[in-house]
């Protein structure tokens, strides 16, 4: 089966048909860094991971670029209230970002430019679109001129996020000068105490949407295979970015990726809200792999509703391959990553279609648990093997070098509490599979008296330790 991703663009499922045979080009807008991440801001970097790693895996040579906006109006508003430097505020939060990325296996990008390390870049981008009559400078301020770009031919602003032109509200202030109140900033004028670069039109600093064309095409090429980001980001961001850098003449993105919210109680996660959950305090909670595993479990183009409970499932729900994974390497050795099976394949194929694949390798663990069971050494193995390549798929494998020796103190007592757990679990479901509910509830009874809740759930035992 051909890899297929829903295109924002068009709302169709597309084949992925790369400008280059063999290679993949992906830029996906990156952090903001101003304030602490939570989980909100990182699953997009899980969800675009599993993306690129599925690339990978299918034989594709990724370039995948991840910028950094490390000038902005949050971040000077932040700074000056902290007292502090702009260019210190900004450099502690992005270490703190990158170091949630690494705590949940995200691989390191191609390359991760920065907004203020690509002024040149911008400047040129800005010329070619005064140049085609589509930018205007005002007081040393340059804005995209909306209303020239919209009745130009072949203009299709408006199509990704289905706005129209007149209804479009940018968040801008109208300031005097502007051709028109939809016309956005592709640079900002310098204003006492902010930093500022020089331009042919007066210092000042980039504007958000114009350093994310820069520097996608500055990179990938002026047309390049897929762009991502959040949904939050289809208007203005996004929509912004197709018409500049289609009015300079580029083709930009040929295919646009999504991932949807992290929400509670109903409500997008944000700091404005109230209700932000940082990565450091999760980790407190779950293990950084469980976070993974719970972070791109779902669609990543559905909503995933945050809850202590659902966090704790998935986490169980990790823990039942993980002891799988330990006893199979107690029991036969060495385990190599071995193929994925084909439902797997086709259920990532179908637009990263996640909860279907986690589906196929909770079904080959309970496999293999039972081969197992059974001493049929060569079909564990086997499935050991395909558990493996589709795990490390998904960027979980539990014998990978870094979740294999992450474990001390605490996190290794809980690992080896959900080895023993796993083990009676597996005779609790024997048990009822044979219809012998005394010994199916004395294990549960057990477990309780141990400080284990059990719930039962469509994939399986879940298990707790109760507060």
């Amino acid at each position: 089966m051909t890899f297929q991703i829903f295109d924002t663009a068009t709302r169709q499922l597309k084949d992925f048909e790369p400008l280059r045979e063999g290679h993949a080009s992906i830029y996906l807008c990156g952090a903001t860094p101003q304030a602490q991440p939570h989980i909100g801001h990182v699953r997009s970097g899980v969800a675009f991971d599993i993306l690129r790693r599925w690339l990978i895996a299918k034989g594709y040579d990724v370039a995948f670029v991840r910028n950094v906006t490390d000038i902005d109006d949050k971040i000077l508003n932040k700074a000056a209230e902290h007292g502090r430097p702009w260019w210190e505020w900004v450099s502690r939060f992005e270490r703190e970002f990158t170091w949630a990325y690494n705590q949940l296996g995200v691989l390191p990008p191609s390359v991760e430019p920065r907004a203020t390390g690509h002024v040149t870049q911008m400047v040129e981008y800005m010329q070619r679109l005064m140049d085609n009559g589509f930018a205007y400078a005002v007081d040393g301020s340059v804005y995209f001129d909306v209303d020239a770009w919209s009745e130009a031919e072949g203009s299709d602003y408006g199509s990704l996020s289905g706005n129209r032109v007149d209804e479009m509200e940018q968040g801008e202030t109208n300031t005097p000068g502007k051709r028109g109140a939809h016309d956005f900033a592709l640079w900002k004028a310098a204003k006492p105490g902010e930093p500022s670069w020089p331009t042919p039109w007066g210092n000042g600093r980039p504007g958000w949407h114009l350093e994310c064309s820069a520097m996608a095409t500055y990179y990938l090429g002026s047309e390049f295979d897929i762009h991502c980001g959040g949904l939050d980001l289809q208007f203005p961001h996004h929509e912004n970015e197709i018409a500049q850098s289609h009015a300079a003449g580029d083709g930009f993105a040929r295919y646009w990726m999504h991932n949807h919210w992290v929400t509670m109680a109903g409500e997008k996660m944000s700091k404005s809200l109230g209700n932000v959950l940082s990565v450091p305090h999760i980790l407190t909670m779950v293990r950084p792999v469980e976070l993974r595993y719970y972070l791109g479990s779902a669609h990543y183009r559905s909503v995933l509703e945050y809850s202590e409970e659902a966090l704790q499932e998935a986490a169980a729900g990790y823990r039942r391959i993980e002891a799988f994974m330990h006893r199979a390497v107690d029991k036969l050795g060495d385990i190599e990553i071995g193929e994925w099976t084909p439902a797997f394949e086709a259920a990532l194929d179908d637009d990263l279609a996640v909860p279907r694949a986690l589906a196929e390798i909770h079904n080959a663990v309970r496999g293999g648990n039972q081969a197992l069971a059974d001493g049929d050494e060569t079909k564990a193995k086997e499935i050991a093997g395909a558990v493996r390549a589709m795990a490390a798929v998904l960027g979980f494998d539990p014998l990978n070098e870094q979740w294999a020796t992450s474990d001390s103190g605490s996190d290794a007592a809980m690992h080896a509490l959900g080895v023993l757990v796993e083990h009676q679990l597996e005779e609790r479901t024997r048990a009822r599979a044979e219809k012998d509910w005394a010994t199916a509830d004395a294990v549960r009874d057990r477990l309780k008296e141990a400080g284990i809740e059990v719930t039962d759930t469509a994939n399986g035992p879940a298990w707790s330790v109760a507060d």
